[in-house]
């Protein structure tokens, strides 16, 4: 099984096996992993699965469980009339640069129930460092901007959705709402760059 199959199959499918119905939203296509595998939860749950991307996917499967739509996942005005009021499920999958998610996140949670799961892949940098094997700096530093982005947004809505993280591969972020009304993001500020951890690091080097 490949990382990016294990990371699908390990991470998200256990928290959807019992979800009757299922209504799921993708944003982000490509060569249809993810939406096979929502389709086979359908399948065996009933269920239905929207998918949105730029490009026209429209004739890799053949599915009754299945609506493509050919858009941007930010054509809001457009996207808002095609799609249900709410699903169980949201996975992004299309631009990874953290302006983007944030948009893509703060729009669509209120299209998600109580309860449900959203996924943003692609939030893990390490793979893509200098010398190793995916060596890529585009990657690298957007999927790092991501994690932290979803770490701002976090930080002021501890109490509105539950995170989590997976590593495996590109990574995957997994957000499970617990309530209705977003906060705005609140950039984290640690004490990493303070005068008293400079003075920690001095006394630790003196140890050494």
């Amino acid at each position: 099984m490949s990382d990016y199959n294990y990371k699908i199959y390990n991470f998200i499918n256990p928290c959807l096996e019992k979800i009757k119905d299922i209504k799921i939203l993708e944003f982000g296509v490509k060569e249809g992993r993810s939406t096979k595998l929502f389709l086979d939860l359908c399948k065996k749950n009933r269920g239905k699965v929207y998918s949105v991307d730029i490009d026209d996917y429209s004739k890799i499967f053949e599915d009754e469980n299945w609506i493509f739509i050919k858009s941007r996942d930010d054509n809001f005005e457009f996207l808002d009339q095609q799609l249900p009021q709410k699903f169980d499920v949201i996975y992004l999958d299309s631009l990874h640069e953290a302006k983007h998610v944030e948009k893509i996140f703060y729009h669509y949670f209120s299209k998600l129930e109580i309860g449900g799961f959203f996924f943003i892949d692609d939030i893990s940098w390490l793979p893509y460092l200098k010398k190793k094997e995916r060596n890529n700096f585009y990657c690298e530093i957007n999927n790092q901007e991501t994690f932290e982005k979803l770490l701002d947004i976090f930080s002021n809505n501890e109490d509105v959705f539950d995170l989590s993280f997976d590593f495996t591969s590109s990574g995957l972020c997994k957000i499970i709402k617990k309530k209705e009304i977003l906060n705005s993001s609140l950039k984290v500020k640690t004490r990493k760059f303070t005068f008293k951890n400079f003075l920690r690091k001095i006394k630790l080097l003196i140890k050494s």
